[in-house]
């Protein structure tokens, strides 16, 4: 199983947003830090804002904050939504042509396999993936990139 670049950038990008709550967030602080396509994170961010992950302030001084408490996001939830599909393997494609449909046992262990990964992220949520409150201003990651 492997995670689209844009579940990726969408996962960090709430991690960074929920570091900052006191704040809004730009869609350049955030392409900086990690290193990322601020066109591609413009269009995550957009799709967070229609999943109702993160409300947005358009104009000067606009950006982004968390629309939920991190400890409502769950990681389960925000996967299903961006991946676009779970085909682990060409018999999961719906008429993907394997020869081996309907014989074969390696179809259930990997749906099997797949529930218990989707499962074991809907286990945890943003709140998970945040420093506790008090904690250094480093962890996980700094608040803001480090001068090279």
């Amino acid at each position: 199983m492997r995670l689209t670049t844009h579940s990726d950038y969408a996962l960090r990008l709430l991690m960074y947003v929920g570091r900052h709550p006191d704040r809004l967030c730009t869609i350049a602080e955030v392409a900086g830090m990690h290193d990322i396509s601020e066109a591609h994170l413009m269009k995550v961010t957009h799709r967070l804002g229609q999943l109702g992950y993160l409300a947005t302030v358009r104009g000067k001084g606009g950006g982004m904050r968390l629309a939920r408490a991190p400890a409502e996001i769950g990681l389960g939830d925000v996967v299903r939504k961006l991946e676009p599909d779970f085909h682990l393997v060409e018999c999961h494609v719906p008429d993907g042509g394997c020869a081996l449909t309907g014989h074969c046992r390696l179809t259930g262990i990997l749906d099997t396999a797949l529930q218990r990964f989707l499962q074991h992220l809907d286990r945890y949520t943003l709140a998970d993936l945040l420093p506790p409150v008090g904690a250094s201003a480093s962890f996980p990651f700094p608040l803001v990139k480090a001068a090279s």
